[in-house]
């Protein structure tokens, strides 16, 4: 049996049952959280490896419930492109050039960025599926990463035969990879389908791609209220169509009307919500605030790792940035001062934590410290830095980055220790990533 004691940090352990300790110890053994709770001395410690977390928040993993991991070596790439430009360059000209080496070497950059980011786990949105040999190599590459991961199947852009076919290769492949990757929904890795929704295709191919997911008891995702896609009215296609379902999960959001939201809120299903992208792309005002009042608890996610900065504490962040703006934007037109926040750092931890968890269907197994759960944890040094002052623990993790993150435990494995991924030739993988960037990105060796 291994056993790991957590001792002496200041646990979010974003739980109200357990709440949260000032000087806490989170015990861990064969990858299960035993206890967390206010420290305990040296009783519990035996033949258990110590941790020293003092002057660290200890907290459950970040979670990211939509991340294009294919785009791993392409960071900054579209830093400066709207949407149709995204379209356009990297979906449109890039990725039907992409061998399945490439999506390996990009997927495995990309996990292990996260990784070193305090993200353990992550849905991978996978519209890279040229091939079956595209599918296994994402698989192989969040394997080899040591993350948890959901694998979210999805559709080509290379060859849409391959999709559309008469055949209908695409769904035969989803069923194959299940059948050889994912026979247990107790491994690191899981599978969902990442579908393409009304906006990028029609009611009825979403559909039959919703009857595929629910045939294999898998969580299916899609983009709507994109901008100006929005105005097809998906939601509400889908709720006519009896499609929704707490089996859902519905990225952006952003141009769905108040009433679609309630639609999504009423028959369970999920919102995340990807504030940088959405502002830089122009998606529209991120719809956080407005996914509150309708009743949801949203998740967050980065998105497009080729156009912002890949890590999670950014993304806390902007929502926080962007809701408060959006509400006191409408108060100060009617000549009102705001009196309060509309939203909290404490909010913005939860929806990146625990609000993930729910997303994915894994609130039973990990997005908290809580006794029972699986030992995903991270320990954030928040005045890491000598000329950075560390007060409110909450707060402080919403000013944190990426280089505050000390430790990573995945499944009570560690990740990362003394702010360096475990295991991991760094300089290999970034040299890989980058040699295939710069393939894809010359012309002439295409």
């Amino acid at each position: 049996m291994s056993r790991t004691l957590i001792r002496g940090g200041h646990l979010l352990t974003m739980d109200p049952t357990v709440g949260d300790h000032a000087h806490g110890d989170v015990l861990i053994e064969d990858g299960v959280i035993v206890s967390a709770g206010p420290a305990t001395g040296d009783a519990e410690a035996a033949g258990a490896e110590i941790v020293d977390a003092a002057g660290m928040v200890v907290m459950p993993g970040l979670i990211d419930t939509h991340r294009h991991t294919w785009q791993g070596a392409f960071a900054q790439t579209a830093a400066d492109w709207t949407l149709n430009e995204y379209f356009a360059g990297i979906i449109g000209r890039l990725s039907p050039e992409f061998t399945p080496g490439d999506v390996r070497d990009g997927t495995h950059f990309g996990a292990l960025e996260a990784l070193d980011s305090g993200v353990t786990t992550l849905f991978d949105w996978a519209h890279i599926m040229n091939t079956p040999d595209h599918a296994d190599a994402s698989v192989e590459a969040l394997r080899a990463s040591g993350l948890r991961a959901v694998f979210g199947y999805s559709t080509p852009t290379s060859d849409p035969s391959w999709y559309y076919a008469s055949e209908r290769r695409h769904p035969q492949d989803v069923r194959r990879i299940a059948a050889q990757h994912f026979t247990s929904t107790d491994q690191l890795l899981t599978l969902a389908l990442a579908i393409r929704g009304p906006e990028m295709s029609t009611i009825d191919a979403t559909a039959d791609d919703l009857a595929l997911a629910r045939e294999l008891g898998v969580r299916a995702s899609m983009h709507v209220g994109v901008g100006l896609l929005g105005a097809q009215r998906a939601i509400t296609s889908l709720y006519g169509r009896g499609l929704l379902g707490p089996d859902l999960i519905f990225l952006h959001a952003n141009t769905c009307t108040d009433d679609e939201l309630k639609m999504l809120a009423d028959t369970g299903g999920h919102a995340s919500v990807s504030a940088r992208v959405e502002m830089m792309m122009g998606h529209g005002f991120p719809a956080t605030g407005r996914l509150l009042e309708a009743g949801l608890r949203p998740a967050l996610s980065v998105d497009v790792v080729a156009g912002v900065p890949s890590n999670m504490f950014d993304e806390m962040r902007a929502v926080l940035q962007a809701e408060r703006l959006r509400r006191y934007d409408a108060l100060l037109s009617a000549g009102e001062a705001p009196a309060t926040v509309p939203l909290t750092t404490r909010q913005a931890i939860e929806f990146a934590t625990i609000g993930g968890a729910r997303a994915l269907g894994l609130d039973d197994r990990i997005g908290s410290l809580t006794p029972g759960k699986r030992a995903d944890v991270i320990l954030v040094d928040t005045a890491r830095s000598p000329m950075r002052l560390s007060q409110d623990p909450t707060a402080a993790i919403t000013f944190a980055d990426a280089r505050d993150v000390d430790t990573v435990l995945v499944d009570g494995e560690f990740r990362k220790r003394d702010g360096v991924l475990v295991g991991v030739d760094a300089r290999a993988v970034r040299n890989r990533a980058e040699a295939s960037r710069d393939r894809l990105l010359t012309p002439s060796s295409r």
